[in-house]
């Protein structure tokens, strides 16, 4: 029922895991903190036991119900001279949409199941190994990029609820990437420095949406004209040569942001900004972020 109810909802995938503290994940997880290729990102570090044990979110966690949501998988801006915006942003901001979805989903299995459940929704909201509860409810695996991939690739959201219900729990997805580092060859600035292992002080998404400050004069000339994310060891994946149509209506791209040509990104006022990213992921890097990001494409 809670599988049915998913797709009802607009999720493609929905599977289950046993909630327990991932051991095998915080040994993977410190030695990259160790190797310091977090960068910037010093949230990430703390609180640890929360990113590695569903109890320590929802006291009493018998299970993770994970669940992906897919968004456009073809570049849509109208002028292919423009500044490039990853796909995933062209929509509404996913964290309001996946939330909505899954408060849903908590309000179904509340009431369907007849007791007083309590549990809690996460779609990159919270401190929470989304990639590892996602493999080990058997709906997606880790592709060599570092990001989840499924047979129809990887342009997805990746939301979770945590719940004191114990329930049928699915068995883990295994790497189906075989041989190919069609990703890793891809990668024009060699963040993904080994197979499963991003270095985010290499990777232009990070610079382009999570950086502060100036960005960094060695790279330049590498962004590949990316103003706001990357997406170039997506679009390399053989799992996303083909679109698969699952994108959730409320991501569509907007078609006044769409219709930017290259001079009307680096004219872009404040009032204008706000006006055509309201409610997007661009709020994210802000106004001053984005010129920053404009102004490094153009030196």
């Amino acid at each position: 029922m809670i599988k049915a109810e998913a797709q009802n909802l607009g999720f493609f995938a929905c599977g289950i895991s046993k909630a327990r503290f991932l051991e095998e994940e915080a040994e993977r997880f410190e030695l990259w903190l160790r190797k310091g290729m977090h960068a910037s990102m010093a949230y990430i570090e703390n609180p640890r036991e929360k990113r590695l044990d569903p109890c320590a979110l929802v006291p009493g966690a018998k299970s993770v119900v994970s669940v992906l949501i897919g968004y456009e998988q073809v570049q849509v801006q109208a002028d292919d001279t423009a500044p490039v915006v990853s796909k995933y942003a062209f929509g509404e901001d996913y964290h309001r949409v996946v939330k909505d979805k899954l408060l849903a989903l908590l309000g179904f299995i509340q009431r369907e199941s007849g007791q007083q459940v309590k549990g809690r929704a996460y779609t990159d909201s919270a401190p929470i190994a989304e990639k590892k509860w996602a493999e080990l409810s058997g709906i997606a695996w880790r592709g060599k990029h570092s990001l989840m991939l499924t047979q129809s690739g990887s342009f997805f959201f990746i939301g979770e609820l945590i719940i004191d219900l114990e329930l049928d729990y699915d068995a883990p997805v295994t790497s189906q990437c075989g041989a190919c580092m069609r990703c890793i060859e891809a990668c024009p600035t060699g963040a993904i420095v080994e197979p499963y292992v991003l270095d985010t002080r290499k990777c232009i998404s990070y610079y382009t949406i999570e950086h502060k400050g100036a960005l960094p004069e060695h790279l330049k000339g590498q962004f590949r004209n990316r103003v706001f994310g990357c997406d170039i060891c997506q679009d390399a994946c053989p799992y996303n040569k083909i679109s698969t149509g699952l994108s959730e209506e409320r991501f569509r791209p907007r078609p006044d942001f769409i219709k930017l040509l290259k001079e009307d990104w680096h004219a872009l006022s404040e009032s204008r900004f706000n006006a055509l990213f309201m409610n997007t992921a661009l709020e994210r890097t802000g106004f001053s972020g984005l010129k920053r990001n404009l102004d490094f494409l153009k030196s």
